[in-house]
């Protein structure tokens, strides 16, 4: 079997280039979620909210974030398990949503639990069915509470009743996300919102999209960490690789193997899938970086939400900024350089926030030295 030797360089530019962050841009919001596979929403706007600001860092200043909201109302594009996909891709989730919570016999303790709760409130969740068949779509606020077993949980979910049937609703293929009111999801019966395709079966749909998952990444662990939603591996899509001085294989695209590169300046997301795997980050990039948003301010050594910052293949420091939009402005407190940057690269950097400042429709205010 082929086993495909790569220098770190090598590594790094398959990443980007497959993460459509090259000199050739996207041409709109339906090719990004293409190449990327996936957009991960995620209601943070410390800046912007995630998926935005990823199709910001592809698209530049002509993405419009209503572009993204008028796709997911009109179901041309759709949110599952917290990302934004095309349509199309909902068939490979179809048996296994049939077959929630998990295969006959396969099942694991926590499994069969969320089974035998949603059981119990089976007349809840024949009354939010009904509810939707009538009126929907409609935000969770307005559907009805009629569990007879509380959900129980040590986390945030204790008690929420509606929010995690809804989610196990889901999970089944029974309702779906219609799109959003603000931040609050809209919901619907999934037979309004879902394409009307055949099911993939599963271990059939498992390849498919571990295949597309590598497209969009480039390069992956065959086995990566655990990621809710989406994983971060590739199973047995690809081929084998090695990376000169990382131990271990990965899995590659051989397709995207080979192809001249054009890199650019790039600010990415703290969340965009380039940098999402932090140990992926640190072995192809050598980058050091984690999100400190959860970590005392004594102890941040970039910023609350520090953006990522690219420049061709290598991720060369961290820009510490946030979007004060009831102030109006767009306030950098700090560009972190991992090295020093050359007066090309630091004017390159400086276009990208200036552009991100123009598409936030901010006063940009740099904090001095």
């Amino acid at each position: 079997m082929t086993l495909h030797q790569l220098s770190k360089r090598d590594a790094r530019r398959l990443a980007v280039r497959a993460q459509l962050l090259t000199s050739e841009r996207p041409d709109d919001l339906f090719e990004v979620v293409g190449g990327l596979n996936v957009l991960q929403y995620d209601q943070t706007a410390y800046v912007a909210p995630n998926a935005d600001l990823v199709a910001w860092s592809r698209l530049g200043s002509s993405y419009d974030p209503e572009e993204l909201a008028d796709a997911l109302a009109t179901q041309q594009l759709l949110e599952l398990r917290g990302f934004v996909r095309l349509p199309e891709t909902l068939a490979l989730f179809r048996a296994e949503m049939a077959a929630w919570p998990g295969a006959d016999g396969e099942s694991l303790d926590w499994q069969e639990y969320r089974r035998d709760w949603v059981q119990a409130n089976e007349g809840c969740r024949l009354d939010i069915l009904e509810r939707l068949r009538q009126d929907g779509p409609l935000v969770m606020r307005e559907l009805p509470d009629t569990c007879v077993r509380p959900w129980k949980s040590s986390g945030w979910t204790n008690n929420r009743n509606v929010s995690q049937l809804l989610e196990f609703m889901m999970q089944r293929g029974e309702v779906a996300i219609a799109g959003r009111d603000g931040r609050d999801r809209l919901w619907d019966l999934a037979s309004r919102i879902y394409p009307d395709e055949p099911a993939v079966p599963i271990e059939e749909a498992g390849r498919l999209r571990d295949r597309q998952r590598l497209r969009s990444m480039g390069i992956l662990r065959a086995k990566g960490p655990a990621c809710p939603g989406e994983p971060l591996d590739a199973g047995e899509a690809g081929e084998r690789a090695v990376v000169d001085g990382v131990r271990g294989e990965w899995r590659v695209d051989p397709e995207l193997l080979g192809q001249p590169f054009s890199g650019r300046t790039a600010i990415v997301s703290p969340l965009d899938r380039l940098v999402y795997d932090r140990k992926r980050l640190t072995e192809i990039f050598e980058f050091d970086y984690q999100l400190e948003m959860y970590k005392p301010v004594a102890k941040r050594r970039w910023g609350y939400f520090a953006l990522p910052i690219l420049h061709n293949d290598r991720l060369i420091g961290k820009l510490d900024a946030q979007a004060d939009r009831k102030a109006g402005i767009f306030r950098v407190d700090a560009v972190h350089e991992d090295e020093p940057f050359s007066k090309t690269v630091s004017a390159a950097v400086h276009r990208e926030i200036r552009d991100l400042a123009r598409w936030l429709r901010l006063e940009l205010v740099v904090k001095a030295a």
